[in-house]
This record gives structure tokens, sequence and C-alpha cells, in this order.
């Protein structure tokens, strides 16, 4: 009888248990993100290609900055450095505060045996350009030139009009186109009623001796500036007396202004 227990052993047999746990691995399957990793991978691309080209779009800001701030560079016409009214011309070349939008330049040509003198106002405006030569300074743009002559009482040549006189005492005007004032001591002012074009370009001369080339820059007082300048100039150095010379030097300035200023009635 004792062979009989050999079905007993068979029970022991667990092989169904084993397959239960061998059936968790579709539960290791659900553990597997692997669409996750994909959407990672997906965000990388296009948030980092726009970031790129934002920053390459500033370039063109850069450039428009850089516009505006040489614009002001171009603007070399500074009239009236500093507030001084007038200068010696060359010396305001030679600093480079000569003016290019509006000014005026007055020459003077004194005789050295007598009082006699002629002065030249030029107006101009818009100068192209200004460069040295031999002889002065040529300024490359049209002008106006207005003439005043000093003769004084003793000139042997007084009868003969003043467009046909000697050289160096001469001016392109006859005496019906100026303007005469008669000084107590007989000198006389002539001042041309109008002044002569300029075109294209003019010269002017580097002066000598007691000679002078002054600029007077484009400010409201420019011409009540000018009126003293030749009140002084025509007392001290010409010797013509004080009332005559201040009413000669404010005809001069009132000419400038209605022939030869910005908004003369000859503009």
């Amino acid at each position: 009888m004792a062979t009989i227990k050999k079905p007993a052993a068979k029970k022991a047999v667990k092989k169904p248990a084993a397959k239960k746990t061998a059936a968790k691995k579709p539960a290791a399957k659900k553990a597997v993100k692997k669409p996750a990793a994909k959407k990672t991978s997906a965000s990388k691309p296009a948030a980092k290609k726009p970031a790129v080209k934002k920053t390459a779009a500033k370039k063109p800001v850069a450039k428009a900055a850089v516009k505006p701030a040489a614009k002001p560079a171009v603007k070399k016409p500074v009239d009236a450095p500093d507030g001084v009214p007038y200068r010696n011309l060359f010396d305001a070349f030679a600093q480079g505060k000569l003016p290019f939008v509006n000014g005026y330049i007055v020459s003077s040509f004194f005789s050295e045996k007598n009082a006699y003198s002629i002065f030249e106002i030029v107006s101009y405006a818009g100068v192209k350009e200004i460069f040295p030569t031999e002889s002065g300074l040529q300024f490359v743009t049209g002008g106006k030139k207005l003439y005043v002559l000093v003769e004084n009482d003793t000139y042997e040549k007084k009868f003969i009009e003043p467009v046909s006189r000697p050289q160096g005492e001469s001016i392109p005007k006859r005496e019906n186109e100026v303007e005469i004032i008669i000084a107590r001591n007989q000198t006389r002012i002539m001042v041309a009623k109008e002044p002569n074009e300029l075109f294209g370009s003019f010269t002017i001369l580097k002066p000598s001796s007691i000679n002078f080339a002054v600029v007077f820059y484009q400010l409201p007082t420019v011409y009540n500036t000018l009126a003293t300048f030749f009140e002084e100039t025509l007392n001290r150095h010409r010797k013509v007396p004080q009332m005559d010379a201040k009413k000669a030097a404010q005809l001069i300035a009132a000419t400038i202004r209605k022939t030869m200023g910005p908004d003369g009635v000859y503009q």
C-alpha cells in the first residue's frame, strides 16, 4: 500500500502559479513613456529657431540708429559760433568758423597817400566750397557786391566819373548810380544804390598793409553791427567827422539790408 502515495507528489507542481507572475510583463509595457520623450524633442527646434531669428532681426534697428546720428555732421554751416558778431575773414577760415548759410564780407582798399578809400561789401548764401588761392579765398557760390567810395577833399580827379577813374581808384558806378553824402570837411562818401551781381564764384583778396577783410555773421543784430563798424572806421581811419560818419554808416547798413539781406526787396 506504500506505493499508492505517488499521486500526492503531483500536487506540489505549482506551474500554473508561475504563469500568473509571467503575466505581469504587459504591465511593464505601460511604463514605457516613449511618446512623452517625442514631445520634448519636438519642442526644442520650435523654441530655438524663432529665438535666433528674432535676435537677427535687431540688425536693421542698429542701422536706423546710425543714419540720424550722421545728419548733424552735415550741418557744417554753424553760423555765428561763440556768439561773435564778426571776425577777421582769414582767421575765421583757419579756425573753420566761416558761415556757409549767409554772410557778409567787408573788404577795405585804403590809399597810403591820403584818405581816398574803397569798401566792397559782399553778401553770399549757400556756399558749396571755400578754398584758398594765391591771392585770397575763393567762394564757390553766387552773391552780391556793394561799393562804397570815400573821396577826400583834395582829390584831384573828383570831376571824373567813378567808373572812369584810374585802376585802384574806380568803382563800376556812375555818379547817378550812387548816393552822395558830403561831410563838413568836404569828404564825399558815395554809396551805390544797388549792388552788382556775382555769379558762380568770387574771390576775396588777402588784405595787405593797413587794409582788412572782415566777415559778419547773419545775426538779428547784423545791420546794427555793420552800422557801428562803418561809423567807427570812417571816423577813426578816414577822418570823417563823427556826425557825418554816423549818417553815412546808417545809409550803408540800410542799403545792405534792403538790397542784399535775406528779406530784402531784391531777393
